[in-house]
Parts: structure tokens; C-alpha cells; sequence
């Protein structure tokens, strides 16, 4: 029997049977040797830059932002990119925790109780995965556009709940996510890793896997393959959103408190960890495994250039130019223009 085009161009989105070497699992260690050349240089400068205890506070530094990592690592696959992600980390554990513990403005009206503060903010962050998903896939709206909307909206709203007030009541099981330890182990940095470990075994070793590389490489191919391409990409939002409200919790629970501005910017280092990490923007290709090294690399070298004395904005400019390198290497090893 003769294969249509588009059915051609489905097979070939496929994943194709692997070899003895597995070349695609070797490309994600690609950013180990810079993370142990920044740890050499770093034990050079400071030997206990990779003691035991500076090591697992740059695991817990980073756990609350790898998350949204992760999220921005999903929508990307898929071909789109979710913006509103910085905004949903402080709006959801803010949400929850204005219903629960208060605020100092309007003091000690609330209307949940504070064992509700976690299934309220998880609930924010899948509600704002149904809104993008549905303004994106149910009425065909440009998803950067909506996310951009959706960042500032968010941001708005949290300001407009709180009265421009940081909310420093915070009930014990958010604290708990971010202070606690299992075995001598952070509980951020157990939550951080499980939810890294269950994405990297969905994309790798499941069906869904490869429909969402599939939807991210050509829709249209992948919708004549069978795949409900809209089921896909609105799953994927909704779950980015989920992942926003729990690095949200655990980065509230680490500071005590949810600032109005919390997760303003980190939208930009989320984006290099992914671009670094040889995540396309293109869609379609792309791993866990090295979004994860690349938020790695960005938080170990943020560390070392803070024992220098480094300013913050100084790592600005930095993170800026690691998004630079790192696509112009994307672009000659890949051969394709980057749209």
C-alpha cells in the first residue's frame, strides 16, 4: 500500500528504534563536563564551595525554579511557550495563602483553613493552565501573546488581593515543603528530583512521550497519526501550571512569606536553563535531563560569581549572554535556521 505525504511525514516524527549506542542519552550529558569545570574552578577559589553543605543548598536553591523548568520544558515540546509561568509561581501559594492565613492589611479575615493551602494553590495552578489552554487551543489564539497577557494579568491580581502587602503568615505545611528534610535530605530538593525523575520516565519510556514530540514537530502530521494534538497541548499547560504552583510553595516556604513580585524575572533564567540545556524553541526536541543540568550550570555559576562578589545585575548580563552562546552553538550543530 502507498503512504500518503502526511502520513510519511507522522511516521517520521516518530521515534525511531535505538541502537546500541543511544546518542540522544549521551547529547544530555553534554553539560557535564562545564558543571565540573565550574566545580574545579569554584573548590580553586573556595574549598568549600563543593562541600556537602554548599552542594545541597545549591540543590535547595534551585529546587522552587527547576520546577517551572520542568513546566517550560513540557510546553516547549509540545511547540508552544508558556510566559505566565513566573506569575503563576507567586500568584498560586499567594492565592492560597490570602484565603488561609490573611493578610496584614485586612488581618485575620480569611475563608479556607490553613490545611487548604496547598490543594488551593494547586488548584490556582491548573486553573490557569485550563484558561491558556483553552484561549490558545479552543479558540486558536497566538500563545505567546496569551501567556504575555496572562503575566500581567496575574501579576495585577495578586497585587490587587494582597493590597501590595508581602504576606508573612505562613501555615506549617508550606513551610514544611521548604524547610524540612527526610533522611537529612530537603524536602524541596526529594519533591524536585521525583518530579524531574516521573518527566523524564513519561517523555522517555511511555506513549506519551512521543505524542508530544510528535505534536511539537508537525501538528498536522501528528493529528493524521491519530494524536488529539489540542488534548495534548492543553494537558501540557494545564500540568506547566500545576508545576508553577508547586515550585511556588516551596520557594514561599523557603522564605516564609510570598512577596508581590515573587517570580518577577525568572521567566528569563527558566528560558536559558531550557536554551542551554538543548531544549528547542522550535518545538519537537528536547529533554529533561539536560533543562535539568542546565538550571544546574546557571545556579552553580550565579553561586561561584556571588562568592566573588559578583553584583545581581552582573548576572544578568551573564545568564543573557549563556542564552547567546548557547543558541548560536544550537544553530551551527543543528544545520536549521531557529524561527
Amino acid at each position: 500500500m502507498t503512504r500518503t505525504a502526511t502520513e510519511s511525514d507522522a511516521l517520521a516524527t516518530r521515534p525511531r528504534p535505538r541502537g546500541p549506542v543511544r546518542w540522544a542519552a549521551l547529547r544530555d550529558f553534554l553539560l557535564v563536563p562545564p558543571i565540573v569545570l565550574v566545580l574545579i574552578v569554584g573548590y580553586v577559589i573556595n574549598t568549600s564551595f563543593v562541600s556537602t553543605a554548599n552542594l545541597t543548598n545549591v540543590l535547595t536553591t534551585m529546587s522552587g525554579i527547576a520546577l517551572l523548568v520542568l513546566a517550560e520544558v513540557l510546553v516547549l515540546v509540545v511547540g508552544y511557550m508558556d510566559l505566565s509561568l513566573e506569575s503563576t509561581f507567586g500568584l498560586a501559594p499567594g492565592v492560597a495563602i490570602w484565603g488561609t492565613m490573611g493578610t496584614a492589611k485586612v488581618g485575620a479575615f480569611t475563608w479556607a483553613a490553613p490545611w487548604m493551602t496547598i490543594p488551593i494553590a494547586l488548584l490556582v495552578g491548573l486553573a490557569v493552565g485550563v484558561v491558556n489552554g483553552l484561549l490558545i487551543v479552543r479558540f486558536g489564539l497566538n500563545g505567546f501573546i496569551v501567556t504575555l497577557a496572562m503575566l500581567i494579568a496575574l501579576r495585577g491580581l495578586l497585587t490587587f488581593l494582597t493590597g501590595g502587602f508581602t504576606l508573612t503568615k505562613i501555615p506549617d505545611s508550606v513551610l514544611w515543603l521548604g524547610n524540612s528534610r527526610l533522611g537529612g535530605v530537603p524536602v524541596n530538593v526529594l519533591i524536585c528530583l521525583a518530579l524531574f525523575v516521573i518527566g523524564y520516565l513519561v517523555l522517555n519510556y511511555t506513549t506519551a512521550g512521543p505524542a508530544l514530540y510528535a505534536v511539537g514537530g508537525n501538528q498536522a502530521a501528528a493529528r493524521a497519526a491519530g494524536i488529539r494534538t489540542g488534548s495534548v497541548v492543553m494537558v501540557v499547560l494545564i500540568l506547566a501550571g500545576a508545576l508553577a504552583a508547586i515550585g511556588g510553595l516551596i520557594y514561599s516556604g523557603q522564605f516564609a512569606s510570598v512577596q508581590v513580585a515573587q517570580g518577577d524575572g525568572m521567566i528569563f533564567n527558566v528560558f536559558a536553563a531550557c536554551v542551554i540545556g538543548g531544549v528547542s524553541l522550535n518545538g519537537g526536541r528536547g529533554s529533561v535531563l539536560g533543562a535539568f543540568f542546565g538550571i544546574t550550570i546557571l545556579t552553580l555559576i550565579q553561586k561561584l560569581l556571588s562568592y566573588g562578589g559578583v553584583s545581581a545585575d552582573s548576572l544578568k548580563f551573564i545568564n543573557g549572554a549563556l542564552i547567546l552562546v548557547a543558541l548560536v552553538i544550537t544553530r551551527i550543530a543543528s544545520g536549521r535556521r531557529q524561527e
